[in-house]
């Protein structure tokens, strides 16, 4: 593995806005700054189970002439037209490079036909998405950039793929790599806010699925969902992931899901050149949920910046930090 020359630099190159000093700040401006925004091209893509994935390619770069084709998966609570997603697919567009924004399951505006939906351990889906962009554009690197959950979901495929995953580099931004030790940070001090936030949209979510099914009459998937018992009391994630994520996706409980699908566990088996990039001051993962460096395999490249946020790394500069962290490493040899 030829390291990223230009690793250290970039580290170095990176400064917070001065009106955004501390976690908190840069977490938060990125949700609600907006960002330059892209049109999108959706290709619907029918899954091995019957339900479906939607794909959201940047309609400013035409794939054929592109060598590489980044495959971009939001976090929780995200889609393809999350500031995040959109911010990197525009810089990505600037330069030539072209782009596609997975939706996970019911993340792009359409119920999905499941009652299953997405969670923080769904490589499954991951995979048969890769497989089927490999498949569709053989003569293309295929690179994947994820965000948060998504990142999770990322570096949990990687493992479990090994030296076959059909991808050139992947780069995971804010992961959660110890979902337990995560799932507890939303439950304390300022960091309640945010995992009241994601309560509230899940629950939601799965109420409007409920309902859905009810309009259009599916019995087996209402039933499932209804088994599940009244979600009305839920309080936090960790309620929604034991009482809801776990039954739903055959784990016997939030305890068993978080530890099956932590990616903390697969770092190790990951062969495919892997960029992590993450903050100290991340207020949804503490420094106990972080890697070890004997964690790591020889594959990845590990960027722990003291500031940052979750999915923040905004900077002063005209050119956002994170976005170009990233079009380099794409870029890089």
């Amino acid at each position: 593995m030829t390291p990223d020359p230009l690793s250290k630099l970039d580290i170095s190159e990176f400064r917070p806005a001065w009106w955004l000093p501390n976690g908190h700040s840069q977490t938060l401006w990125r949700k609600v700054a907006g960002t330059s925004s892209v049109s999108h091209r959706r290709q619907r893509v029918e899954l091995s189970d019957r339900d479906f994935i939607d794909l959201d390619w940047c309609e400013e770069v035409d794939v054929e002439n592109s060598e590489d084709i980044v495959l971009v998966v939001h976090g929780l609570c995200g889609c393809s037209e999350s500031s995040y997603v959109q911010a990197l697919q525009s810089l990505l567009a600037t330069h030539a490079v072209a782009s596609v924004a997975m939706n996970l399951r019911g993340c792009s505006g359409e119920v999905n036909r499941k009652a299953r939906t997405y969670h923080s351990g769904v490589s499954d889906d991951l995979g048969e998405i890769i497989a089927i962009l490999h498949d569709q554009h053989k003569t293309k690197n295929l690179i994947v950039v994820a965000y948060s959950l998504g990142a999770n979901v990322l570096l949990k495929w990687l493992g479990e793929a090994g030296n076959q995953s059909m991808v050139e580099k992947a780069i995971a931004v804010s992961t959660p790599f110890i979902l337990q030790l995560c799932s507890q940070s939303l439950q304390s001090g300022f960091s309640r806010l945010y995992g009241r936030y994601f309560t509230r949209r899940l629950v939601s979510d799965l109420q409007n699925k409920i309902k859905h099914f009810e309009r259009v009459r599916d019995e087996e998937q209402l039933q499932t969902l209804l088994a599940l018992g009244n979600s009305d009391r839920i309080s936090n994630v960790w309620e929604f992931d034991e009482r809801v994520t776990a039954p739903l996706h055959g784990f016997s409980g939030a305890e068993d899901y978080y530890g099956q699908c932590s990616s903390i566990g697969f770092l190790s088996s990951i062969e495919t050149r892997t960029l992590l990039i993450q903050s100290s001051d991340d207020p949804m993962i503490p420094p106990a949920a972080l890697p070890t460096a004997a964690q790591l395999s020889p594959a990845i490249e590990y960027e722990l910046l003291d500031k940052g946020g979750h999915v923040g790394f905004v900077n002063a500069q005209t050119n956002p930090w994170l976005e170009h962290r990233i079009l380099r490493f794409v870029q890089s040899d």
